[in-house]
């Protein structure tokens, strides 16, 4: 049956991602053709919702937004006209929050619901290529940037029954992200990618293909660069929360690894034991 979806890191890098696709923006493309074809096969069916940890959508306490609609939040300055004026209306999922509320309080895990709504750019950016149809329930959910990787692992393995509910469990954020390192300057988009953000990235995804969870917990003391990659480290902390919900038992795998500005690394990854199956629809 392909009712089960793996729970999915996606780096969503900048909001101009969504009218300057680059290859992670083809790869979104690729990804909603793959979970178009798995939920087409015999016995195969659509997420049943999606939940999304954002790096732009924090709290103090993590809080459920269960509104019944959202619409895409414009949450950024000083870019073009034409990113401001698209749109991406999708239905809430207001059932869903009170089944995953009921799984992080069950989990001993302080949890706050709230009704509001809204879609902010980490989210809707890559939703509005991977669904144009805009027709997955959609349950955003806030989470504290002060808690630590392993508290926020342990967030997301509180909602790993959800998997087996048909539910796609989404972190969004950016595997490297350190704007002060002046991305978006003209003519900087194709450059070559700097030493710091390749040792980075080669360290995250040889650790996570072995499963070395205490390394990659305390990745700010032992990773190459960390600090220097993440002098925050809000935009990495939503893939812990993706791993969490995959478990320990299965490796993470890389599914795709772009870079640009020569710094702001894209790699999306996917986490448990459906982890491979999802890799395995995905068109070249």
């Amino acid at each position: 049956m392909n009712t089960r979806y793996a729970p999915t890191y996606l780096s969503h890098g900048s909001p101009m991602t969504a009218i300057e696709p680059g290859p992670a923006g083809a790869f979104w493309q690729r990804l909603g053709a793959g979970l178009a074809a798995r939920a087409a096969a015999p016995g195969g069916t659509l997420p049943t919702g999606v939940i999304m940890f954002s790096a732009h959508t924090l709290a103090r306490k993590p809080v459920t937004l269960g509104a019944a609609h959202h619409e895409a939040v414009h949450d950024f300055g000083g870019f073009p006209a034409e990113l401001y004026a698209l749109r991406y209306p999708a239905p809430g999922a207001p059932a869903l929050a009170e089944r995953a509320h009921a799984l992080i309080a069950a989990a001993g895990i302080e949890i706050h619901a709230s009704a509001a709504g809204g879609l902010d750019h980490g989210i809707w950016t890559p939703l509005r290529t991977i669904r144009p149809q805009g027709d997955l329930p959609v349950l955003p959910i806030a989470f504290p940037p002060d808690w630590s990787p392993r508290q926020l692992f342990a967030l997301g393995a509180a909602l790993a029954p959800l998997v087996d509910e048909g539910v796609w469990i989404v972190g969004s954020g950016s595997i490297t992200h350190n704007l002060r390192l002046g991305f978006g300057q003209p003519g900087m988009r194709d450059a070559p990618e700097i030493a710091e953000s390749a040792a980075f990235r080669h360290w995250f995804v040889d650790r996570s293909a072995a499963r070395d969870w205490p390394a990659l917990w305390d990745y700010r003391r032992l990773a190459p660069h960390a600090v220097f990659m993440h002098p925050t480290d809000e935009h990495l902390l939503p893939w812990y929360i993706a791993a969490g919900a995959g478990g320990e038992a299965a490796p993470a795998l890389r599914l795709h690894d772009s870079v640009t500005w020569g710094h702001l690394a894209m790699d999306a990854y996917v986490f448990g034991p459906e982890a491979p199956g999802l890799a395995g629809v995905l068109p070249a």
